[in-house]
């Protein structure tokens, strides 16, 4: 039955391209024309063969009788009139083939040019004794056989039926391959609801919905779909690796695009509420807010809070060495530039005097001052882990986050802010598109068929539920 169809659908294209070929069938197949042009309807054109075959009786007739009797000097006259009149009324519009008589006026002016560039002139020339004479002729009707004749032989007419459309009989033919599929496909669903119970024959045919394409007089393209899931089922080849392949474009190519859609639209709304200027009014105020509180926590102030637990706790310490240097530093600087230090130095006797004080203070400051930062860490913490430390420090971090939010509601800062997060959202864009596009699909897929493989083998592993 596979086979059937394809043959059924090879006749279908045949007869889809026959119109459009016919050219081809008519120079190369000749008897197929002669089978096939009554199936649709095509005769040889009225106007047309009768100007081929007055071309035929006119080589008779010299043969016959030679070129200079009155009987060929009546026939070329008549000759001359019927291809003025065949360029005149176009006897190949009705086929469509208006471009062949189009080809025919320009090889005959191209071979027997005239001033006028008429084919008509031309025509009559070719048609007449002083052209025509007993040295060339056969010359020059083989010439107009190659290349005149042979494109007017392409021109037929088309019969038209009753509603006004192109005969075509060929659902004659068809009808023979509908009704097989027909019987076979009544069968086919009687046996499968026989088989399987609780399956209705009804519901069998709606199982067997693309045999329904083969059922159809009309669209006969569709039938390709039947043939494909026939020839599938026949394995004649085996179609599965080209689904599965078809299968995996469409996917990548949606997956892809439907990721790069929807991260678009993200980073697109997170972009017209950073614009927004009443989204960072909402963030750092504290009013109440027009959004919903899904756990009762001001998120700002908390991380606030980490914000600052995290500097007391974990980065002074770690500056501590840096902030040591730059009080030496400082101590120094300042107490050189300081007036008592330059009068002292100005005393005689007391130069290395005062400078052994100085360095000497100095060198004190700076014990404190490097013993000084530990001890201001560790009163910062106690202070923190203290009720009342606790409170002054929450109070800190609630003043902390009223200045910054009213600072940061700054029509400048709201601005800048604005542009850099933007602008930060665009390049994640650009970024992320270009990433996505040079990510190897087919390795995606793989990874996922591997994790699903891994999932299957998971689920055979586990004990059975009692």
């Amino acid at each position: 039955m596979a086979l059937i169809a394809m043959i059924d659908f090879g006749f279908v294209l045949f007869d889809l391209s026959y119109i459009p070929g016919r050219d081809l069938y008519f120079q190369y197949l000749p008897s197929l024309t002669q089978i096939y042009d009554p199936i649709k309807g095509i005769e040889p054109h009225r106007e047309t063969q009768r100007y081929l075959d007055a071309v035929g009786a006119i080589e008779t007739q010299i043969s016959s009788t030679g070129l200079r009797s009155p009987e060929v000097k009546i026939l070329l006259e008549k000759q001359q009139d019927l291809s003025v009149e065949m360029i005149a009324q176009n006897p190949f519009a009705l086929a469509n083939k208006t471009g062949i008589l189009e080809k025919i006026k320009y090889r005959m002016v191209q071979q027997y040019p005239n001033p006028d560039k008429s084919a008509k002139k031309a025509f009559r020339y070719f048609w007449s004794l002083e052209h025509l004479n007993d040295n060339n002729w056969k010359l020059e009707m083989d010439w107009f056989q190659k290349n005149i004749s042979s494109l007017i032989q392409l021109n037929y007419f088309r019969q038209i039926s009753l509603n006004g459309d192109f005969v075509n009989i060929v659902w004659r033919i068809d009808l023979i391959f509908i009704g097989i599929f027909a019987v076979e496909f009544l069968a086919r669903t009687f046996i499968i609801s026989r088989r399987n119970q609780g399956v209705t024959w009804s519901f069998a045919m709606l199982w067997r919905w693309y045999d329904w394409f083969l059922l159809i007089p009309f669209w006969q393209e569709l039938r390709i779909i039947s043939i494909i899931a026939r020839i599938d089922q026949a394995k004649m080849p085996d179609l599965e690796p080209i689904r599965k392949q078809i299968n995996r474009f469409f996917v990548a190519s949606l997956a892809q695009e439907l990721t790069e859609v929807v991260i678009l639209q993200i980073f697109n709304q997170m972009q017209e509420m950073i614009k927004d200027p009443e989204t960072i009014k909402q963030i750092f105020s504290n009013q109440q807010r027009r959004y919903i509180d899904i756990n009762g926590v001001n998120e700002i102030d908390a991380i606030v809070t980490r914000l600052v637990q995290i500097t007391v706790y974990k980065v002074l310490p770690q500056l501590q060495p840096d902030i040591e240097a730059l009080l030496r530093h400082s101590l120094e600087s300042n107490l050189k530039q300081s007036s008592f230090y330059k009068n002292l130095q100005q005393i005689p006797g007391l130069e290395d005097l005062s400078h052994q004080v100085i360095q000497q203070l100095i060198q004190e400051v700076s014990k404190l001052a490097s013993e000084g930062p530990q001890n201001a860490y560790e009163t910062i913490q106690n202070a923190m882990n203290d009720p009342v430390g606790t409170q002054l420090s929450n109070q800190l971090v609630q003043h902390f986050g009223q200045i910054l939010g009213k600072e940061l509601q700054q029509k400048q800062t709201v601005q800048e802010i604005q542009l850099l997060l933007c602008d930060f959202i665009e390049e994640m864009k650009i970024n992320y598109i270009q990433k996505s596009k040079e990510e190897d699909i087919e390795k995606i897929l793989a990874q996922s068929k591997e994790l699903r493989q891994l999932g299957i083998q998971d689920a055979s592993h586990r004990p059975p539920i009692s």
